[in-house]
This record gives C-alpha cells, structure tokens and sequence, in this order.
C-alpha cells in the first residue's frame, strides 16, 4: 500500500467533481508535500488551495480548488494518518504490552508512541521520540489537546520507568507547549513505591504548576498479568494502600478545588474498588473527561441508570445476561436489580467473569476475552439475550478499516453469538442506552 493512497471518494464531494478517484494518491497542498494526516487536516482549511494529484496511470494532475473555509475535499485514506504509526522506543517498566503471552494477534504487540493518534484517537503518547522540529510542528498547527504519559516528573525516576535516556525531558517539553498554549490531559500509572507517595504528589504539584494549559490528570494503578516474566519487580496496591492513596489524593484535590474549582487530579474507579470505598459524587468528575482512563466510570453508569429509568417499559417482559468483570460486578448487579425492581417481567442475570486468561489480579471488564467468557458461562442459564459492554471490545489504529467486533483474543462477536446461539448486544460502556436496549429487546404483555 502506497503512502498517501485515497480509498474512497464521497459521492457529490469536492474529489469526486474535480475527478479525484480511489486509488489515486495525494501529492502536495498549495506547494507543500503531505507528510502525514496532520499536514492534510491543516493544509486543506484554506479557501483556495492547488493540490497535485498522482493518477493511477502515473500522470500527475495539478487541480486548483475553490472551496468554504475549512470545507472538506470528501476523501477517505486508506491509512488513516497516511503514513504507518511510530512505535514506542521506552521499555517502561508497567507496560501492559510486555505482559502478553505470546502468540497472540500480531498488531497486539505493537506500543504505538505517536503524537497524531493522540490528537485524533486519544491515544496517549510519552514524547520521547519527538523532535524539536516534530515539538514545533505541533506548536505551529495548534495541535491540541495533546494526551501524555507523563507517570511522573522526576527527570532520574522518568528515564529509570520508561528505561529511556531521554525520557527525563517532558517537563520541559511541557512547559515549552504551555507557553503555546497547547492543551494537555496526563496520564500517571502509578506503582506501589516507586512513583506514588510523595512522588505523585510532587508530580501532580509541577503539572498544576502548567494549569489551564495542563487540563487535567488521570491517575491509574498498575495492571499485572500472571505472564509477566524477567520484568522489573513490580507490586499492585492493596485495600490499605490504597485507601491511603485515595487519602493523599484528597488533600490536594480540595486545595484545588477552592483555587479553580475542580480537583484537576482524579483516580481511576480502581482504586475506590480495591479499597472498598464509595466513588466521589457527579460534581467531582466535572465533564467526565477521563472516562477511558477508567475515571468516574461507576457514577456516570449510576447516574446515566437513575436519569433513564423511567423510560423502562412496564408493559415489555424479557430475559437479558449481563456479562462483565470483577470490578464492575456490583455496580451492575445494583443496576440490575432497580431494573426489575421497577419492572418484575424483565430478568437479568449477571455475570462476573473472572480473568483466568491474564491472571486475576486483572478484574477491569475492558481485557476480558472470549475463551473466559465462554468457558466460565457453560453451565449458566442465560437469558433470551446476552448484553456485552462495548469496551470489551478490542479498539486502535490495526482495526481502523475493520468493521468485525473482536475481543482481544481474536473471539468475535458472531462467534460468541454461534456458541450461545444467541444475539449479543453491545451496550455503551457509560450504560447511556442500556434501559434503550432493555426495551427494544423485550416484547411486550
């Protein structure tokens, strides 16, 4: 597949009238060569541009474009960021990566470590094999926000986690990007008595130091597999560590709270469940921005139940099986029972799978796997339909242009739907449409 190559072509577009064709493969813009998605996206906003064009029979076409500002030529790449996605050069020391059997799917193991998929997908990206060009680039085209994984900003324990010489330089980096303006979420994957304690405190203090540029930080607790083999010893955190985490977080997030209203730093659900304490209230989680960091996942699943409710059928009567992971298991069990509390003809059971496939220090839903799901739902009576939550579901850059629903260990959807010759239905996550789906599966008395 050739760089730049255009797979489709929307009907009625401005490719498709200026004679653009799938296949054909985007050259330059106003003059300049098209390095990446980042360049077309900021490239193409002006209202005159000339784009040159090679055709599939090799001639090369300069087409010049009038067009509404930031109005959309209506082509579609065949890769998504027209160039391959940079791996990861750290060997950090937590990477989940390093922790899968072998044999898996070849793109699982690929660690992406690159800024463009963090601007367009979320994905969060150390900078460590960033250059100054590539730094300026970013400044110039206001590419923003900007997700880091920053774990801590101790220059000496930074290279020592991600084993990367040059790792010690992102506090720079940031404040060299604050200074432009460039929007920053953080990412901390905090480990027991290496960059937690007093560490992330002092890292959660220098990035406020960044705020409003520094939007916000996530704090998540370090996943072990039971495969992970001539690693760094690592620990996971107890109920008593913690709680005291949870403790030494709460301090400083009031502190912030009084300055600008919001706490800034927030701990995934995790460690609320693995300390058997309540998570905090709607308000603390302002507009739930950190939610694929696993932060406030549990209140915005209460709250989205609470808000939806009422929109439950009492006339509709139908059997569902709810199958999620460890963590998550109570909160959807209570889920569960206000539904047929409030509905007696609707049955849901719910299934707590337990993580044999990573080991089950791994309770979070989102790396389950068909074979457990499978295996340890064989003897169970299973409703009419079986609801999955949609991050159960393998997502990245590997499966841009691949519709099939695909759990990490390769089991799809459709085959989970031939072992238990019944539909699975993929509910959001935040449980947004889950009364939705309740009611338009059940059948009516």
């Amino acid at each position: 597949m050739e760089k730049n190559q255009i797979l489709k072509v929307q009907p009625g577009g401005i490719a498709e009238e200026v004679g653009i064709e799938p296949n054909d493969k985007l050259l330059s813009i106003n003059g300049n060569i098209v390095k990446d998605i980042i360049d077309y996206k900021f490239l193409i906003t002006d209202e005159f541009v000339t784009i040159e064009v090679e055709k599939q029979n090799g001639e090369i076409w300069e087409i010049e474009i009038e067009k509404g500002y930031d109005e959309e030529l209506g082509i579609e790449f065949k890769d998504f960021i027209l160039d391959k996605p940079r791996s990861c050069h750290n060997k950090c020391m937590f990477c989940f990566i390093d922790q899968l059997p072998s044999g898996m799917r070849k793109t699982l193991y690929f660690k992406d470590d690159d800024s463009r998929l963090s601007f367009f997908q979320g994905n969060f990206v150390t900078l460590t094999n960033m250059s100054d060009e590539e730094i300026d680039r970013i400044i110039k085209y206001k590419i923003s926000p900007i997700n880091v994984s920053v774990h801590t900003t101790n220059p000496k324990l930074r290279e020592k986690m991600l084993n990367n010489r040059f790792a010690g330089r992102l506090y720079d980096i940031m404040k060299k990007m604050a200074a432009a303006q460039i929007e920053m979420n953080c990412q901390v994957v905090s480990c027991p008595g290496i960059n937690n304690g007093k560490e992330l405190i002092k890292t959660v203090e220098d990035l406020y130091k960044l705020y409003p540029w520094v939007k916000s930080v996530a704090v998540v607790p370090v996943g072990i597999t039971k495969f992970r083999e001539n690693l760094y010893p690592l620990d996971i955190y107890s109920k008593d560590t913690a709680r005291e985490e949870i403790f030494n977080m709460k301090i400083i997030q009031e502190k912030y709270v009084n300055e600008i209203n919001n706490p800034f730093v927030r701990l995934s659900d995790e460690f609320y469940v693995m300390a058997g304490l309540d998570v905090p209230k709607n308000q603390f989680y302002g507009e739930y921005s950190q939610l694929e960091d696993g932060v406030g996942m549990i209140r915005i699943f209460r709250e989205n139940i609470e808000k939806n409710l009422e929109k439950l059928s009492k006339k509709s009567k139908g059997s569902f099986t709810i199958i999620t992971g460890k963590s998550a298991y109570k909160e959807i069990l209570d889920a569960s029972l206000k539904v047929m509390e409030y509905n007696g003809n609707i049955k849901i059971n719910v299934k707590k799978i337990i993580n044999h496939f990573f080991g089950e220090t791994i309770t979070v839903a989102g790396l389950l796997t068909g074979k457990d799901i499978m295996q340890q739902t064989k003897e169970e009576e299973l409703g009419e339909y079986i609801i999955l939550s949609d991050n159960i579901l393998r997502k990245g850059y590997e499966l841009e242009q691949n519709s099939d629903k695909v759990l990490l260990d390769d089991v799809t959807i459709a085959e989970l739907e031939r072992n238990f010759n019944r539909k699975i239905v993929v509910c959001d996550y935040t449980g947004e449409d889950l009364i939705d789906i309740i009611n338009s599966y059940s059948e009516e008395e």
